[in-house]
């Protein structure tokens, strides 16, 4: 038993920093139809933007406070992945948004390529380490659990009930859920599209650099090449949670962070993406659009 909840503490700590790229996924997709496979690449430079403020306040300031440094780290990070996702909206999505629906999508693919290969000319292709900036653990029943763990999910619970809350009960909010009901008719009635658009793709970026960041910490190590399949899972995640739906991205994320978790702890780690997938395929199967989505009316 006490194995079985190891693993389910480190299932929710992988799922939880799916959730906070799924997020992102999910907003814009709401917001206009659209899923931003460049976002995966906005989470890995959050990453190493976090990653090249800890370096700078290593290299000029001896005993920096790890709580300080983490959290320049995470502001950092939250501004240069808020100012690149900004940059691609304006300059590679909205001329496009009037196109033929394949056109983002592929410009989409493209920004994500480019983004992936700045960061391999600009920073190397190697891995790059750092020191461990949170290592206490704690035995807690005979469960080990990382302090860093509990960072990670903590911030995961404030930023979705923050989200939740400034899409609910905002001016931004019921500007961004007018424009994802009706793009038109909300601009008739005076909402500024282009611009709640813009801070969508914003604030999805924060969120992803916030995760890229926890990775990060998480993990102690960052490559050019992490955009990559993290953005597949956190992308698997909000299908099966309910695209559209930020509680059903995270919850997406955490199911997604468990079936990995448990599923190599129990069996052979070479196909834990074998049953993450199969059970996304069973999911949708039974429940086309997600755990907590909600099923498209066509407009006629």
């Amino acid at each position: 038993m006490e194995y079985f909840v190891q693993q389910l503490v480190n299932g929710l700590t992988l799922g939880s920093i799916y959730g906070m790229i799924a997020i992102g996924y999910t907003m814009v997709y709401g917001i206009i139809g659209m899923i931003n496979f460049a976002h995966g690449d906005i989470f890995m430079l959050g990453g190493f933007a976090a990653l090249i403020v800890f370096l700078l306040l290593t290299s000029f300031i001896a005993g920096v406070p790890v709580v300080l440094a983490l959290l320049l780290m995470i502001i950092v990070a939250m501004l240069a992945a808020s100012l690149w996702n900004w940059t691609i909206e304006r300059v590679a999505y909205r001329p496009l948004r009037g196109s033929f629906r394949l056109a983002p999508l592929i410009t989409a693919i493209g920004m994500s390529i480019v983004l992936s290969n700045f960061i391999q000319v600009t920073q190397g292709p190697r891995n790059k380490p750092i020191p461990p900036l949170v290592s206490s653990v704690y035995d807690i029943f005979g469960i080990a659990v990382s302090l860093k763990q509990i960072i990670i999910i903590i911030i995961t619970a404030i930023l979705l009930s923050s989200f939740w809350y400034i899409v609910n009960k905002t001016p931004l909010g019921r500007a961004q859920r007018a424009t994802e009901q009706d793009r038109k008719m909300a601009a008739l009635l005076g909402v500024d599209v282009d611009r709640t658009i813009s801070v969508t793709f914003i604030m999805g970026a924060a969120l992803a650099a916030v995760a890229g960041t926890m990775y990060l910490m998480y993990y102690g190590v960052v490559v050019f090449t992490d955009g990559f399949v993290p953005g597949v899972k956190a992308f698997t995640a909000a299908v099966l949670g309910g695209i559209g739906s930020l509680p059903g991205a995270v919850l997406g994320g955490l199911m997604i962070g468990l079936i990995e978790s448990l599923w190599s702890a129990y069996f052979t780690i070479d196909y834990k993406d074998v049953a993450t997938f199969s059970i996304l395929a069973i999911v949708l199967i039974f429940k086309p659009s997600g755990i907590l989505g909600r099923p498209e009316v066509e407009k006629v």
